[in-house]
């Protein structure tokens, strides 16, 4: 507790009824340090098996364009496959240039992810940025009117 000392003589010490709070406020600014340290070492690596999903589907347009990464890594665009050489002037070919056209990219649940992150980077390198991935839809999934 605090005490006050008064002027005017006498043996009277006031008691003071104040909560220090810098005390408090030290300790949860360390509490705080610590637990934006120790979040990030928190996170574990999980196998996962990402093709399905049970959330709610995204309406489509009216002419969806599907490109598809097979099993055996070749690529096709809607119904046609493409050389990886020449998939971005195909691309434009099939979009008109418009490079926002949203990109529908499906694979195989075989392909490896690092395979697919390299058809992600080729689409990023021909200019196009909205790229949808496309999944098979469970049980547990809303359906759509």
């Amino acid at each position: 507790m605090a005490a006050r000392i008064r002027e005017g003589g006498g043996d009277d010490l006031a008691e003071m009824h104040e909560i220090n709070v810098t005390p408090f406020i030290d300790v949860i600014l360390v509490l705080l340090i610590i637990f934006m340290v120790a979040a990030p070492l928190a996170t574990v690596d999980v196998n996962v098996d990402l093709p399905a999903s049970t959330a709610q589907m995204a309406p489509r347009p009216e002419k969806p364009l599907f490109l598809t990464l097979k099993d055996d890594l070749s690529l096709a665009l809607g119904n046609e496959t493409v050389e990886r050489a020449a998939f971005g002037a195909v691309l434009d070919d099939r979009t008109g240039g418009d490079r926002e056209t949203r990109i529908f990219l499906r694979a195989d649940k075989s392909v490896p992810y690092g395979d697919l992150t390299e058809v992600m980077n080729l689409l990023r390198a021909s200019g196009y940025l909205k790229v949808a991935l496309v999944g098979l839809e469970t049980a547990g999934a809303a359906a759509t009117p």
